[in-house]
């Protein structure tokens, strides 16, 4: 790189926005090592793009299908696992098997995040994929109290465990691969689709219980029926596997590896990575906690109108199993079809912005929300969970675009991995257990709502302490576009563009990987 000027020469930056401040934090910029080259944009693969996005996408919704058959079978589980029990103890202890999903979530998120950061993203996510299918399947399989006594409900805690360990690695290398795929300028737009993969995952679930139980009826679905929707879990995965397969490793994590591949001081980086999960936690602490506070915010609000209400309504308002389930299933349909329009909105208006009006919509309406719900009449139930389907849009489609910003590539999959499980674990598959204590210990019919608007609060301060991150590069990655034009464009605007952060990016690593030739457009 000795014959290259413009990497030891000085730029003149007395027109250049990031030498000066960051817009975002208002603090003094890093100086940038030199100037943007049309050379250093990544111009996004559009049909590399669509299949990223699908093969995520179809994985999620493999995941989400056994939440939502697990959510709207929970009494039915109950009866079968625990037959000897009183019926409250039932319900707790099928919402209980559920939260028991997520304890095993951070570790799952800590093995196949740090394993993703190493050997990369797509081999993890297909290695998840399948052990999610595998466990699903396996419960479909599994003998109940009747045939084997206490050791079911023992054996259905270890595969929901195991479950839960896969699916820990899901969620976090998903969007991950999603954001470091997708073009700036369009990343919330993208990474929303993973989570509208969920919520109709959530509903293809329900939908399959809905069915069984009208055509087989309650006692045939206890004796047996209920084993179906597991066991179609089989063939579900097994195209969610194929589409998976048929991805390749993220541009962004390829250019990092080429990077350290190619240069000695890229590769000091690299082994500086933190060797174990305390040290991660000390060097990115803050991030982290960020990250823990969305989760907390977004996840009670989305798990008690996917997980919990099922049983809220069949169990506290006397809907029958099929009449609850009817009712959900619209409004998440709904819930899915919302996530790309706040997703875009993101986009334009900020993720912070949207973050902001998705706090104060559940603080100002969730209580109205719940007030509405246990009126009882259907018009006043689904009016209520259309409610808690915008506040969860809100705070759910940003989501998947911020929680990777927070993080740098190099541990990217392992800081989010670690951050999002332990906040799922808290805040997310405890929700549904947490509502229905409170519900129990208070006779409050709108406790839960409190709840929510706690979380709320608390996701609001995480709100205020993250940096903006709407159409801007990921931390130590260099621009994605969609266009060569778009390319053009921003090399030509790099000293007013606001999104743009020059002595942010990672340019030596860049140098190190692609030499330049002379004369190249940027010097």
């Amino acid at each position: 790189m000795g014959s290259d000027p413009s990497s030891t020469e000085r730029p003149d930056t007395r027109g250049d926005r990031s030498a000066r401040s960051d817009p975002s934090t208002g603090r003094p910029g890093r100086r940038p090592a030199r100037r943007l080259r049309e050379s250093d944009v990544t111009v996004v693969d559009k049909g590399m793009m669509r299949r990223a996005v699908g093969g995520m996408v179809v994985g999620n919704t493999m995941e989400w299908y056994d939440v939502g058959v697990y959510g709207y079978l929970a009494v039915t589980m109950g009866r079968v696992f625990l037959p000897t029990a009183e019926p409250g103890v039932q319900v707790l202890f099928s919402l209980g098997v559920f939260a028991a999903t997520y304890i095993a979530r951070p570790l799952g998120g800590i093995v196949f995040g740090r394993l993703g950061d190493r050997i990369g993203r797509q081999k993890v996510l297909a290695t998840t994929l399948i052990m999610m299918a595998a466990s699903t399947v396996l419960i479909g399989a599994l003998p109940d109290f009747a045939l084997i006594g206490v050791a079911a409900p023992v054996l259905l805690v270890v595969l929901k465990l195991l479950q839960g360990f896969s699916t820990g690695g899901e969620y976090a290398g998903a969007t991950t691969f999603i954001t470091e795929y997708a073009p700036d300028r369009r990343r919330g737009f993208f990474a929303s689709f993973l989570d509208l993969g969920s919520y109709m995952g959530f509903a293809l679930g329900a939908s399959v219980v809905t069915v069984l139980q009208i055509v087989l009826g309650e006692q045939t679905m206890t004796a047996w029926g209920w084993r179906l929707p597991f066991l179609l879990a089989g063939v579900i995965g097994v195209v969610a596997v194929y589409f998976r397969l048929r991805i390749e490793e993220s541009p962004v994590f390829q250019a990092t590896q080429a990077a350290q591949e190619a240069s000695t001081e890229a590769r000091a980086d690299a082994e500086g990575r933190p060797a174990t999960v305390f040290a991660m936690v000390r060097q990115y602490w803050r991030p982290i906690v960020i990250a823990v506070m969305l989760v907390a915010a977004s996840n009670t609000v989305g798990y008690a109108l996917t997980s919990y209400m099922p049983t809220y309504l069949t169990d506290s308002l006397g809907y029958s199993a099929v009449d609850g389930t009817l009712l959900t299933i619209p409004v998440l349909v709904l819930l899915a079809l919302m996530l790309p329009v706040t997703g875009r909105l993101s986009d334009r208006l900020g993720r912070r912005t949207v973050m902001w009006i998705g706090a104060a919509t559940t603080i100002v309406l969730v209580l109205p929300a719940f007030m509405l719900i246990g009126h009882g009449e259907q018009w006043s139930t689904l009016l209520g969970l259309a409610l808690l389907a915008l506040m969860t849009a809100l705070w759910v489609s940003n989501q998947a675009a911020s929680l990777p910003a927070l993080f740098p590539t190099s541990t990217r999959y392992g800081g989010m991995g670690f951050a999002y499980n332990i906040a799922i674990a808290v805040f997310g598959g405890t929700t549904p257990l947490i509502v229905q204590a409170l519900l129990d210990a208070t006779g409050d019919e709108l406790a839960p709502a409190y709840f929510l608007m706690a979380t709320s609060v608390l996701g609001a301060v995480g709100v205020f302490c993250m940096k903006e991150s709407s159409q801007r590069p990921l931390p130590g990655s260099m621009p994605a576009v969609e266009t060569s034009d778009e390319a053009r464009e921003l090399v030509r605007t790099q000293d007013t563009n606001p999104h743009l952060d020059l002595g942010d990016l990672p340019f030596g690593a860049v140098d190190a990987a692609t030499p330049v030739p002379a004369g190249e457009p940027g010097r």
